[in-house]
């Protein structure tokens, strides 16, 4: 069959809707059914062609994987059929990842008016250091003036660009290949790790990774697993090598006899507050609903720091452009001033 392009929005839409229908009571064949009946031509074929499969018992994270969807969307529907929340799993995680789509749509929103005013502003600079503050410079030898203090950081600014440019380069390809040849091949818990060290983004990382390890802890312990059976099927999660390591090591761990809590504090990617957190549920005997209500913690704090990342971006992007626009005026007017004096 013809590979069929879904799109993130489409992805959590089909899910949030199958959910909303077995909330309902529906049977999943007949949810999906259900939900077909509003999709394009080509979709309608593809799912139409994994239903079979379905009825004969295949499970549906399976058939995700081969329509290509999102990882994490197939991270929670592969939780979702261990517990049987199925319903309320679909609509939790579509959720989640709209409203990343969301996020991504406003940033990409916010940048690229600002970017292409930078680009438009970097090509004046080019023209104003290389044709106008030149003739400027004739002039002032010509008539024997010094030229003044903007003109010459104008000039400078011009001349370190390429350097800084070439920089810029350099570090990209540097980071390409380390990303490539030495990154890549670490191990996933490692690589999750480094990427909540990195400053700025380090805590985005880190609430992700705990809002979706809680939550899915959550739903397994809510279904009746205990926390080594949880982490069996962690283990099982081949298409998420993060979470599958996680319960690998997790799983040996609590065996050797050691303290779920205490194992937590070796992984910095979650959130610090994740072992008190963990330890106060066991010691209440709710450790299902602990890890629920810090989920939803860990969701709103990476919501409302994407929105505050979001409101910043863009008053210094246009910051940005208005003193490089300014820079240009003044680049032009000062020399023009300095030569009245001179007249």
């Amino acid at each position: 069959m013809k590979k069929v392009n879904w799109k993130i929005e489409e992805q959590s839409h089909f899910l949030k809707r199958i959910g909303e229908l077995l909330s309902r009571g529906y049977p999943l064949s007949e949810a999906i059914e259900s939900v077909i009946l509003h999709l394009p031509i080509e979709k309608k074929l593809q799912v139409n062609s994994i239903l079979f499969d379905l009825k004969e018992g295949y499970p549906f994270y399976q058939a995700l994987t081969t329509m290509e969807f999102n990882n994490y969307l197939i991270g929670y529907v592969f939780f979702a059929e261990q517990h049987g929340g199925l319903e309320k799993a679909f609509q939790e995680g579509s959720e989640m990842m709209l409203k990343r789509g969301s996020d991504v749509k406003k940033l990409k929103k916010l940048l690229v008016y600002p970017c292409f005013l930078i680009g438009l502003t970097a090509i004046l600079f080019l023209f104003v250091e290389g044709v106008l503050l030149p003739r400027f410079s004739s002039l002032f030898t010509s008539m024997n003036l010094q030229e003044n203090l903007f003109t010459k950081l104008i000039r400078m600014a011009g001349e370190y660009l390429p350097y800084l440019l070439i920089t810029f380069m350099v570090i990209s390809i540097f980071i390409g290949v380390f990303y490539l040849f030495h990154f890549k091949k670490l191990p996933h818990i490692k690589q999750a790790s480094t990427l909540a060290a990195v400053p700025i983004a380090g805590p985005f990382f880190r609430l992700f990774y705990t809002h979706y390890f809680t939550i899915q802890l959550h739903y397994l312990l809510t279904g009746g697993l205990s926390v080594l059976s949880a982490f069996s099927l962690f283990e099982k999660n081949e298409k998420q090598p993060l979470y599958k390591e996680i319960g690998e090591e997790m799983k040996i761990n609590l065996r050797n006899g050691e303290k779920f809590e205490e194992m937590l504090t070796r992984y910095h990617f979650f959130d610090r507050e994740l072992f008190r957190v963990i330890k106060h549920g066991q010691n209440n005997g709710k450790l299902d609903q602990e890890l629920y209500y810090f989920s939803k913690h860990c969701l709103r704090q990476l919501e409302e720091r994407t929105d505050k990342a979001l409101k910043i971006v863009q008053p210094v992007m246009y910051g940005l452009i208005g003193f490089l626009i300014v820079s240009m005026y003044l680049a032009v007017l000062l020399p023009m001033f300095h030569l009245l004096e001179g007249i």
